[in-house]
């Protein structure tokens, strides 16, 4: 933006100053120099300063300027501006706002002044106006350019990594729109599966490829599909004959449109590799598996569940009561089973295998599934954890006792923190294992190692007696 002429040349002068400016006086035009800029410097014929006026909150070394010739007040590179508007305010030629930047203790102070002449041998005015706002704000437009600037790369940088994907995929993929079905993308091995030429399949309707039997079926597939993602292929035959495909429908939004990602698969292959595959790898994973009947009895186990209860086979333990290997007596898979029938999942549950008489067990951490209706079965998966618990260094961080604690530093001895850490960590503790086992106390107790008469006095020293009372 070209800088602004300070000019009186091409202005519509005031039809009647001398009848209405003629209460003007010395304080008033003070007054309006104060008002014109943050900054006023009264400058001498020399260009020494000999008066100014500033807000001294925002320019505290404004006072040091005072009686210095206002070249060295000003930075380098500034000086030759300053002499510049010097030089012009005393022929009287037109003036224009010059950006300076004035000297400051800790900062510079970017400013735009502008200098006019009080008259022959009389000096002149220095009306300066404050920039920093100014350059935070071009700052800040700068910065979100350019950020704007790396997100625009970024995106292309995605979507050449997308369509390379896209093309070298063997798996054949579509990308359809919701509303019309009509196919927006597609790669090679799509129109390879559905026997197209290069490029046919864009802007066809996507059900259009195949028979018409099942056209009405898999239209409903895709409006499900957008409002469910838990959906199960559908086996459809292709218009132009063939094997069947499966089709697998995911939807999505972007720009505010709807879209679903097809994609298609053999439907034999699919079959019998997905079968075999996950047989294959619950036998060999690392964690012990087991699936049983409604009533917690063994179906079957993987290897890692053998070894871990030290079976000398599975078969060894088809239809015995999962409860001889995990859990202790009457509690753990108790309350697992009410969990599951309650929420149908369990995760990360503390428990035991292998506990009896005189022997406390292996520390586990199970966590388990219940599916079906009809037939309901169980999913444990069990990970010893004896290892973990002894590397962990015996006081650990908890997520609310770091913020908590941080606050006392500098207001209690490191004694007391600790102490007061302790505290906090056995409170959290007694209300999980509450929460675990709904509130039984009985439970908690043997959970925690405690007695009872122990657990009931430190509920009621942490307070909590009362609230659990109030909840039964």
């Amino acid at each position: 933006m070209p800088p602004r002429k300070i000019s009186i040349e091409d202005k519509v002068p005031f039809a009647h100053p001398d009848a209405n400016l003629r209460a003007l006086d010395i304080g008033m035009a003070a007054k309006l120099a104060m008002i014109a800029g943050d900054v006023v410097l009264v400058l001498d014929a020399s260009g020494r300063i000999v008066d100014y006026t500033a807000d001294p909150r925002d320019y505290p070394d404004a006072a040091q300027w005072l009686g210095r010739d206002w070249l060295d007040t000003v930075s380098v590179e500034s000086r030759a501006k300053v002499m510049e508007m010097l030089a012009g305010a005393r022929k009287g030629a037109t003036q224009h706002w010059r950006e300076v930047n004035q000297l400051g203790s800790d900062n510079d102070v970017p400013m735009r002044f502008v200098v006019f002449t009080l008259g022959d041998g009389a000096g002149s005015l220095a009306i300066g106006r404050d920039l920093r706002e100014a350059a935070a704000l071009q700052q800040r437009l700068l910065q979100a350019q350019q950020s704007l600037e790396r997100d625009y790369l970024r995106l292309r940088q995605l979507e050449a990594r997308y369509r390379l994907l896209l093309e070298q995929s063997p798996e054949p993929v579509l990308i359809i729109d919701a509303d019309t079905f009509r196919v927006r993308e597609a790669n090679q091995a799509a129109h390879e599966a559905l026997r197209s030429r290069p490029g046919g399949l864009q802007g066809g309707r996507f059900p259009g490829f195949f028979a018409k039997g099942v056209r009405e079926q898999l239209i409903a597939y895709l409006g499900s599909a957008m409002v469910s993602h838990a959906l199960q292929p559908i086996e459809v035959e292709p218009a132009e004959g063939g094997e069947s495909v499966l089709i697998t429908a995911s939807g999505f939004r972007e720009r505010g449109s709807q879209y679903l990602m097809i994609r298609l698969s053999s439907a034999g292959r699919v079959a019998h590799q997905s079968a075999g595959a996950t047989a294959k790898v619950i036998e060999v994973m690392p964690d012990a598996f087991v699936l049983t009947d409604s009533r917690m009895i063994i179906r079957e186990a993987n290897s890692a569940f053998v070894e871990l209860v030290a079976a000398a086979s599975a078969d060894q333990l088809r239809g015995r009561l999962l409860g001889d290997f995990v859990g202790r007596p009457g509690i753990d898979l108790e309350l697992i089973e009410s969990q599951l029938a309650k929420h149908e999942t369990a995760r990360n549950v503390a428990t035991v295998v292998g506990a009896h008489d005189g022997f406390d067990g292996e520390p586990v951490e199970l966590s388990a599934v219940r599916t079906g209706d009809d037939q309901v079965c169980y999913g444990f998966v069990i990970r010893p954890i004896g290892r973990r618990l002894r590397d962990l260094p015996p006081m650990g961080d908890t997520p609310r006792s770091v913020e908590q604690l941080t606050e006392l530093v500098g207001r209690m001895s490191l004694r007391d923190i600790v102490r007061e850490s302790t505290d906090l960590i056995e409170r959290l503790c007694i209300e999980a294992a509450l929460e675990y086992t709904s509130n039984n106390r009985a439970s908690a107790a043997e959970i925690l190692g405690l007695s009872r008469q122990s657990l009931y006095s430190k509920l009621h020293r942490y307070g909590l007696a009362n609230s659990i009372d109030a909840d039964d």
